[in-house]
């Protein structure tokens, strides 16, 4: 999905502000400016509609035996 830009003054911004969200809505990437100055962007929050699955990378992430086993003196005083 290619996103569009739109440079928004924050005087215009200002009397808009339904109108930039509904540009949001539909995928423009709002950036809000002080004259020639970058203030901020307004852009969709993306929400993941796909559900989580327990299991789905199971066997591809181990963790060694001894993770959690004390770290030698030699780390905290050498610096690691």
């Amino acid at each position: 999905m290619t996103t569009v830009q739109k440079i928004v003054d924050i005087s215009v911004a200002q009397m808009s502000v339904q109108e930039l969200l509904h540009l949001v809505d539909e995928g423009t990437e709002i950036l809000l400016t002080d004259g020639n100055n970058p203030l901020a962007r307004l852009v969709p929050i993306s929400q993941q509609n796909v559900p989580r699955i327990a299991g789905l990378h199971q066997g591809e992430i181990w963790t060694s035996n001894d993770f959690d086993a004390p770290l030698p003196e030699e780390f905290w005083t050498t610096g690691g």
